[in-house]
């Protein structure tokens, strides 16, 4: 029997690329990214709305859930980019972590997002490499992936087309996050597959005890 997951803001689907024996729905708001989506994924169920709204409505219906809400407002390199419009912290990382803790003991969630700026306002579970995560199951032995020289650096082309390699994920075209002008953006915003099914083997793991 299939597991039901949860894939929420979804991105290109690299975190859930090499997790087998699942049904996924998929939950991507912009457009150009759900359409890569389902190149990478044509199994999977496709939604393209809100997830955070989305989480809110369908929680009880999955065995496993994954959120990677917007990293952005959290991140030290929006920060210290000069030329960004100051702004509040993205609080809805915390809602759903919340959220989740609270409604959702039924199943195993995983919520990602960046190293931030600032303290985490909850204590996460995990820190590896440029990413944290908050789960309800021991994650403690995650191994991070080694990244490609100049990940952060260069947001252009000939990153892409490194970090197409580096995912195993392939797509014509350029794809901007939110209106950019960075073809890799969208692609760093990714959890590399390994470290993905790291998290989903570690569920099951605990699923087992």
């Amino acid at each position: 029997m299939s597991i039901k997951v949860l894939n929420l803001y979804a991105g290109l689907g690299a975190n859930r690329k090499l997790w087998t024996g699942v049904d996924v729905t998929a939950v991507e708001m912009q457009p150009s990214i759900a359409a890569a989506y389902a190149e990478q994924h044509p199994q999977d169920t496709l939604v393209e709305g809100d997830a955070h709204q989305y989480l809110l409505d369908h929680y009880q219906e999955f065995q496993f859930i994954w959120s990677s809400p917007p990293c952005q407002s959290h991140s030290k390199m929006d920060r210290a980019n000069c030329r960004n419009k100051k702004r509040y912290p993205d609080l809805r990382l915390y809602e759903e972590i919340i959220f989740l803790r609270t409604y959702v003991p039924h199943a195993k969630w995983v919520v990602e997002n960046v190293v931030p700026y600032y303290t985490p306002l909850i204590p996460p579970s995990a820190k590896v490499g440029r990413h944290l995560f908050w789960t309800n199951f021991p994650c403690d032995s995650l191994r991070d992936i080694e990244r490609p020289k100049g990940f952060i650096a260069s947001s252009g082309q000939a990153t892409a087309s490194q970090l197409k390699e580096w995912l195993g994920i392939q797509y014509t075209g350029n794809i901007y996050y939110q209106g950019n002008h960075f073809p890799a953006q969208v692609l760093r915003n990714c959890v590399h597959p390994e470290l993905g099914l790291q998290l989903f083997d570690a569920s099951l793991q605990h699923t087992a005890q």
